[in-house]
């Protein structure tokens, strides 16, 4: 995967499609770069007018007015829930030349390109997690640029390195992949410390018990080398039966949770049986 240097570009007209966590982060930050937001469009018609009351002179365009004309714009991003991209992407009469790029990790060209043939589709992937009230540091996102053509590429490439320093190229099965990954390492972590915290809500015990041990278990895993599967602890991977017998007869008011801990309690044994192996 190469890494592009980040430069300087010159102001681009951005048209947004989508009011929500992605779009409400980035729609600033495009503006902060110097670009020009020429419209925000989306389904719903309040978070719609929020943003664009944060970009200099940016309008709201309603869905049914998009589906008959779109405004000129030397982008179109489609920063609408992945599962309704392609519809959306078919439904809208792109100008001739449109450039066009959904913001999906798991979503391939491909099928962007399918919905919309007479558009010149692409793809700009921010690596992020995106929440309501949490500033977002657009320098140090990695963006993943793909295009159906070198000029669309050349464009979402220019237009990536005016919001990050970390950008690089990423066909559709590498995206995918690293998408996979996020998930495992964002949405999976965030669900079990979910988790963590409900249980200790149980006992009358603040969750806050916990922070160091996850700063220590994060900053550890992401400094370990070759892999964080060589610095895994835990009942689990010290084979340690009664604890392990202990913890899931604990968790037997939660059977879904119980299963989940056996679940993981195998995989870190099978980890760790691969690794003596491979030593």
């Amino acid at each position: 995967m190469k890494e592009d240097a980040t430069s300087a570009i010159n102001s681009l007209r951005i048209g947004l499609f989508g009011a929500g966590r992605v779009a409400a982060a980035l729609g600033p930050a495009l503006a902060a770069a110097g670009h020009q937001v020429v419209f925000v469009s989306s389904r719903t018609l309040g978070p719609a007018e929020a943003l664009a009351a944060r970009l200099p002179g940016c309008p709201v365009l309603p869905a049914a007015a998009a589906c008959q004309a779109l405004p000129p714009a030397d982008v179109y991003l489609l920063a609408v829930p992945d599962a309704a991209v392609l519809a959306l992407a078919a439904a809208l009469p792109w100008p001739p030349g449109a450039v066009v790029a959904h913001l999906a990790g798991a979503l391939p060209l491909g099928a962007l390109a399918e919905a919309a043939p007479a558009a010149h589709a692409g793809v700009l992937y921010p690596l992020q997690t995106f929440s309501p009230g949490r500033p977002i540091a657009w320098p140090e996102v990695p963006l993943f640029v793909e295009a159906a053509d070198p000029a669309t590429e050349a464009r979402l490439l220019a237009l990536a390195r005016s919001l990050s320093g970390r950008v690089a190229r990423l066909d559709s099965g590498q995206r995918l992949r690293l998408h996979l990954g996020a998930v495992w390492a964002s949405n999976f972590t965030n669900h079990l410390l979910g988790v963590a915290q409900h249980l200790l809500a149980e006992a009358g015990l603040p969750f806050e018990l916990l922070h160091p041990l996850v700063r220590e278990t994060v900053d550890k895993a992401l400094a370990a080398q070759p892999s964080a599967f060589a610095v895994q602890t835990g009942p689990a991977v010290r084979l340690d039966q009664p604890t392990l017998v202990a913890h899931a007869a604990a968790l037997a008011v939660h059977p879904t949770w119980q299963l989940l801990y056996a679940e993981l309690s195998a995989s870190i044994q099978a980890a760790a049986m691969a690794g003596h192996a491979a030593g």
